[in-house]
């Protein structure tokens, strides 16, 4: 996996070849950081089946550690960084086919994060080399909370209609898991339920039917009645199951057309920044797990945008929108957020 991607990404090292370590790290960040909170309250449960009983559910404290280096040149209408990067940072740019200069860029940042007492990995790591005739870019991208794991490298030609707008088009390609295979689909009878039972006892559970006792595989006790077996246990069993089956196969590549636009303009008084992309043709390789086989052999549109908008009405009120939006395979994730400012004389 090492050599794929250094082969992917060579084409930006080698266009950049002259530029030395100490130019290209120039200006950069790194910084490492760590955050918490009180999560949610404790949350008292009661049970009446032998008796009454309470449980007193606790939820550990929420945090965030994060690891990263950056060198992202700021837009007009970005306010000057904290004195210090604390890991919370968001920008909706970041996200830009194009930055603010031309040349090359990058972001590299790593978070592990516990919410709510789940925890889960977040990732965000580019490499954008931006020339006046063509845009270079590689990116890893894990949302833990949008189940979205990839990794993507375009090349693409750049078209400057004017000193605000320019179109692109190129080539994309992504690995990613076989998204769209449904390792349950196996199990579905004929009436579309689920053989759920003979699937459990296939990963090591037991069930003692005359007794309504419920074993796994430890041999533990898990249900003493089918209620709980099939409303609690059961759950479980399909989402391990699930996981599993979709770590055991190898990454699928995708290679697809892609054509984009990117618009900013800028003054103090109203700037609008607006990018998109459109994948709308993917090439079929005829793999067992390609993602044409769970669209039914049929070509199908990935496309991303964003749009950050800002507007002062007067020297008191302003507006606000930005926003971003993904859909890749069928999965979307996206973020936004709007609100008006009054300052008060």
């Amino acid at each position: 996996m090492k050599k794929i991607l250094i082969l992917l990404l060579l084409p930006i090292f080698s266009f950049s070849q002259e530029i030395n370590l100490e130019k290209i790290f120039k200006f950069s960040t790194f910084y490492v950081a760590a955050n918490g909170g009180t999560s949610i309250s404790d949350i008292e449960t009661f049970s009446v089946i032998n008796g009454l009983e309470t449980e007193t559910i606790k939820t550990p404290y929420d945090y965030n550690l994060s690891l990263g280096v950056r060198k992202i040149a700021r837009f007009g209408y970005e306010n000057k960084a904290n004195t210090f990067y604390d890991g919370t940072e968001a920008s909706y740019s970041d996200a830009a086919t194009i930055g603010k200069v031309s040349g090359f860029e990058f972001l590299f940042e790593l978070d592990y994060k516990r919410q709510e007492g789940i925890n889960y990995i977040d990732q965000n790591h580019f490499l954008r080399y931006v020339a006046n005739k063509y845009i270079l870019k590689g990116e890893f991208v894990q949302d833990g909370f949008a189940d979205i794991d990839y990794f993507e490298t375009s090349q693409r030609y750049r078209y400057k209609i004017n000193k605000s707008l320019s179109l692109n088009i190129g080539a994309t390609q992504r690995i990613a898991e076989p998204y769209g295979y449904d390792p349950l689909d196996e199990w579905k009878l004929d009436n579309g339920n689920l053989h759920y039972t003979y699937l459990a006892i296939q990963e090591g559970y037991n069930i003692d039917v005359y007794e309504s006792v419920y074993y796994n595989p430890a041999g533990e006790v898990v249900a003493n009645s089918p209620e709980v077996w099939e409303m609690v246990i059961i759950p479980g069993i399909l989402s391990d199951y699930t996981i599993k089956k979709r770590n055991e196969l190898d990454r699928q590549w995708n290679y697809s057309l892609v054509v984009g636009f990117d618009f900013y303009h800028y003054t103090k008084e109203f700037w609008v920044h607006s990018w998109g992309n459109l994948l709308p043709y993917h090439y079929n390789d005829g793999g067992e797990f390609s993602y044409h086989n769970y669209n039914n052999g049929e070509q199908w549109y990935d496309y991303s945008g964003g749009v950050i908008l800002g507007k002062r009405l007067n020297k008191q009120l302003g507006v606000f929108a930005e926003g971003k939006y993904n859909k890749y395979w069928n999965r979307e994730w996206y973020d936004f957020k709007f609100g008006v400012n009054y300052i008060i004389r």
